[in-house]
């Protein structure tokens, strides 16, 4: 069962960094261009990242051809889902927002989950009669960095995606533009849901309001605007409340509690 669990946060912490942190702009320009550079770099990304995180958490697998024949198989089914997403996307029959993001995400970690099953192969009865919550210190550790890099980064494009419809139009704000606008809210969202987390899993719940009494103080001239008021509450709500679930899974994973102490 540890084995299974193991497995699967190796893949998906492999996944976030893939899809997160090593994957440029020119490299999805590329692939909404159809340039098979692109996908071949995109997936030499992912098959590499995902061979040495799980080389690392289960080395004893990693003498099994079944290793080797999964993981091509799970990086040519994320190029595909990819595919199909970018092709959907281009042809107007989904638009490209929150929707489309969450339903893309799901795909993959319902992928990465039968891929992990498939290189372990637990029985099914014991799946059912040894459910747990996270215990090794290696599936600790691996829950640690899955729930860092999408809280800071995967839940970045699920708030800029959600708020992208409220910017529609130049908003004269500071004399940004647009986009300047949105690189400056994504970069500040980025260290306020790491600030956030990790204040939370330190057990000092009154640094959050810190955070948010500094944000405010720094946006304040900004938030005359009705419409980047919108903006910015919307974006800074939505992004609080994914640092707060993923605080709650990691509290669970280490104290065993969601409970702060005071």
């Amino acid at each position: 069962m540890h084995a299974l669990v193991t497995g699967f946060l190796a893949l998906y912490v492999a996944h976030l960094l893939t899809d997160f942190v090593f994957q440029s702009d020119r490299m999805v320009a590329w692939k909404q261009r159809g340039n098979v550079l692109g996908y071949a770099e995109h997936g030499g990304a992912h098959l590499l990242t995902a061979l040495l995180l799980l080389s690392f958490a289960l080395p004893e697998s990693a003498q099994t051809f079944r290793f080797y024949g999964v993981t091509v198989g799970l990086t040519l089914i994320h190029l595909g889902i990819d595919w199909g997403k970018l092709r959907l996307v281009g042809s107007n029959r989904m638009q490209d927002g929150a929707t489309a993001f969450l339903l893309d995400q799901i795909l993959h970690g319902v992928t990465v989950c039968i891929a992990a099953w498939l290189i372990v192969k637990t029985p099914i009865g014991e799946l059912i009669s040894r459910l747990a919550w996270f215990q090794s210190q290696a599936e600790r550790t691996l829950l640690l960095l899955a729930v860092y890099v999408g809280v800071i980064f995967g839940a970045g494009y699920l708030v800029r995606f959600v708020t992208k419809p409220l910017l529609k139009g130049d908003l004269h704000i500071a004399g940004q533009t647009t986009n300047e606008l949105q690189n400056a809210g994504m970069y500040i969202g980025w260290l306020e849901r790491f600030l956030v987390l990790t204040a939370l899993l330190l057990q000092s719940p009154a640094t959050v309001g810190l955070i948010l009494t500094a944000k405010s103080i720094v946006r304040f001239p900004e938030l005359k605007s009705i419409r980047f008021a919108e903006y910015f509450l919307i974006g800074t709500l939505l992004s609080l409340s994914v640092g707060i679930l993923g605080a709650v899974i990691l509290l669970k994973a280490f104290y065993g509690t969601v409970m702060l102490s005071k």
